[in-house]
C-alpha cells in the first residue's frame, strides 16, 4: 500500500484547525520534513515517525524506544522533557489522533463506501448479514466486502479475530486503507458507542449508518457516566452518515429519529409492528429449521428466508435490508445473502447424539441480549430445563453483572458462572457479585472460574432434556487476563468435546447396568 505523504507542516496545521494545539510549535521543529509514518507502538517506528503517546499504560520508555528507531516528533497531552525530541503539546489526543490518522491514510473513506451499525444487541448480526448480501452482489464485479466486527476483521490484506468491537483511529484507518488498495468493493463494521464517544471514527465518512435500538449497557466509570451520555454517543453517528437507516421498534425511537432527521439528508426506517415504515416486516414463521418473513418497501413485496436460527434475527435482517435499499442494492443480491448469511459464534446449535442436551453458543453479553436469546429458547424448547454458563468482564460495565444475574436466575434452572475477559480484575470476585442476583432469583447456581471445566460442569449436569446457553464469547479463542491475551479454546470446541464425552459417559454407563446374558450351556 502506497500512501501519499504530508510534510510535518501540514498535520500541524490540520491540529490547528481542529483547535487541538495547547501551545506554540517547539523552535527546531523540522516541518518541512515528511511524516513517513504515524504510530503509537513503538516497536512499529521507523526513521521519519510521527509519534503519539496514548493509552492508560503508556510509559517514557516507550517515547525513548522511539526516538531510538527514528521518530524526529511526538504528539502529546503531558510533555517527556526526560526525552531529547521536539513535543508537539495537544488539549486532546483522541481527537488529535483521529484526524492524524485520516491525514496519514490519505482518507479512504471518502473513496471506499462504508457502511456503520450500532445499537446495545444485533451490530454483529447485522453487520454479517450486510457482508454476505454485498460479497452476493459485489461477486460479479470480482470483488467482496471487508468486515470489522467483535467477531473478526477482513479488509483484503489482514484477516483475524478482533478483541475491540471498533479499533482505534490508526487501526481503523488502516483498515480503510487496506481494503481500498486491495480493490474491496465496500467495508462494512460495528460502531460501538466507546468509538463515538472518545473519536474512533472522528473523520471517517460513512456512506450508510443503521441505529438499531438502545437499552442500558456501558455505564461504568470508564465508559459513560449514566445512560443519556451512552445514547447520545450513540446518536453521533447520524452526523457522519450520507443515509441512515432508524429502527422504529426500539426504547427511545423518536429521540433517535428526530435525531437522525437533524443530522443526516436521508433517512429510511424499518419495523415489525409500523407498516409506514420502509421496510415493513410481519408474517414471521418458522418452516422446519429456517425463518421466513415478509418484507414490503416501495419496491418488493416478497418473503425473505432465514437460515440462521432466532426468531429474534428476523429485526436485524431488516436493519440490512434498509441499509441494502440505501445502497441501491439488487433484490435478488438480497435474498441470496440473506439466506446464506452465517454469524461466527452467534445462536451456533449443537446436540448430542440422541438430542438430549442441545448446546446454543451465543455472544449475548448484555441484559436485552439476554432477555431475546432466553425468551427465543423457551419458544423454540418449551418444557426443556434451562443451564446457562456466562461471565462479565472486568472493570467495565458494572451494570451487566446484576443484569445478566438477575435475567439468567430468572429463566435458568442453573447458572455456572465463569472468567469472561476478567482482565486486571479477580474472575472469582465478579463471579460471587453476579452471584448474589442470581440466588436472588431463586436459581441455583455454581461457580467455576475455569471457563472449560465449567461449560464441562455444565454439560454433564443434564440428566433431564435439557437446554444448554454458553453466552458471551461465541468463537472466540483468546480471554483477557491482566493487560494480555490469552489463547484458549473457543465456546464451539468446548461444547463439541464435552457433547462427545457426555455421550461417551452414557453409553458407558449405560453398558454397565445392562443384565449379564446366562452362558450357553456345551455337551461333550
Amino acid at each position: 500500500m502506497k500512501l501519499n505523504l504530508y510534510p510535518l507542516n501540514e498535520y500541524c496545521a490540520l491540529l490547528d484547525r481542529e483547535g487541538v494545539l495547547a501551545a506554540p510549535l517547539p523552535a527546531g521543529l523540522d516541518l518541512q520534513r515528511p511524516v513517513e509514518l504515524v504510530s503509537c507502538d513503538s516497536r512499529d517506528v521507523v526513521p521519519g515517525t510521527l509519534f503519539l503517546c496514548k493509552g492508560a499504560h503508556f510509559k517514557p520508555e516507550f517515547l525513548a524506544d522511539a526516538a531510538r528507531l527514528g521518530a524526529f516528533a511526538y504528539v502529546s497531552e503531558t510533555p517527556y522533557p526526560q526525552v531529547e525530541l521536539p513535543c508537539i503539546l495537544v488539549s486532546d489526543l483522541r481527537r488529535a489522533m483521529a484526524r492524524l490518522a485520516v491525514m496519514y491514510y490519505n482518507d479512504p473513506s471518502r473513496r471506499l463506501p462504508v457502511i456503520g451499525v450500532t445499537g446495545t444487541k444485533g451490530k454483529s448480526s447485522t453487520t454479517y448479514y450486510l457482508k454476505y448480501i454485498l460479497d452476493e452482489y459485489l461477486a460479479s464485479k470480482g470483488s467482496s466486502c471487508g468486515v470489522i466486527s467483535s467477531i473478526d476483521t477482513f479488509d483484503g490484506v489482514e484477516n483475524f479475530e478482533s478483541h475491540l468491537t471498533t479499533p482505534e483511529p490508526l487501526e481503523l484507518q488502516k483498515h480503510f486503507a487496506n481494503a481500498l488498495a486491495s480493490g474491496l468493493g465496500c467495508l462494512v463494521m460495528e460502531v460501538s458507542s466507546q468509538a463515538l464517544k472518545y473519536h474512533r471514527t472522528l473523520g471517517t465518512q460513512f456512506a450508510g449508518a443503521c441505529f438499531l435500538n438502545i437499552g442500558r449497557d456501558h455505564i461504568s466509570p470508564v465508559e459513560h457516566p449514566n445512560f443519556e451520555d451512552y445514547f447520545h454517543s450513540k446518536l453521533k453517528i447520524f452526523a457522519q452518515a450520507g443515509f441512515s437507516c432508524v429502527n422504529l421498534d426500539c426504547d427511545y425511537a423518536d429521540e433517535a429519529l428526530a435525531a437522525a432527521r437533524h443530522d443526516c439528508p436521508n433517512v429510511l426506517t424499518f419495523s415489525r409492528k409500523n407498516p409506514a415504515a420502509d421496510v415493513y416486516g410481519s408474517a414471521v414463521r418458522k418452516e422446519g429449521h429456517d425463518i421466513l418473513f415478509h418484507v414490503k418497501t416501495a419496491a418488493l413485496d416478497r418473503d425473505f428466508r432465514l437460515t440462521m436460527p432466532g426468531l429474534f434475527n428476523v429485526e436485524n435482517a431488516l436493519a440490512a435490508i434498509a441499509i441494502c435499499r440505501g445502497l441501491g442494492i439488487p433484490e435478488d443480491a438480497v435474498y441470496a445473502g440473506l439466506e446464506k448469511a452465517r454469524v461466527p459464534g452467534r445462536m451456533e446449535v449443537y446436540t448430542n447424539v440422541d438430542g438430549a442436551v442441545t448446546a446454543i453458543v451465543d455472544y449475548a453479553h448484555n441484559r436485552m441480549s439476554f432477555e431475546t436469546l432466553f425468551q427465543s429458547v423457551q419458544a423454540e424448547y418449551p418444557g426443556r430445563r434451562i443451564v446457562t454458563v456466562f461471565g462479565c468482564p472486568g472493570k467495565k460495565a458494572f451494570d451487566r453483572r446484576r443484569d445478566l444475574g438477575e435475567v439468567s436466575g430468572k429463566y435458568s434452572d442453573l447458572v455456572v458462572l465463569t472468567e469472561e475477559d476478567s482482565g486486571e480484575e479477580d474472575t472469582l470476585s465478579i463471579c460471587r457479585e453476579i452471584a448474589g442476583h442470581v440466588a436472588a432469583q431463586g436459581c441455583a447456581y455454581e461457580i467455576q472460574p475455569n471457563r472449560g471445566e465449567a461449560i464441562r460442569q455444565a454439560v454433564m449436569s443434564c440428566e433431564v432434556p435439557s437446554v444448554l446457553l454458553i453466552t458471551g464469547k461465541g468463537a472466540e479463542t483468546r480471554q483477557k487476563r491482566g493487560i494480555e491475551y490469552i489463547d484458549t479454546p473457543s465456546d464451539v470446541e468446548y461444547a463439541q468435546t464435552f457433547l462427545r464425552e457426555y455421550d461417551v459417559r452414557r453409553t458407558a454407563a449405560a453398558r454397565t447396568q445392562e443384565p449379564e446374558q446366562p452362558q450357553a450351556m456345551t455337551g461333550a
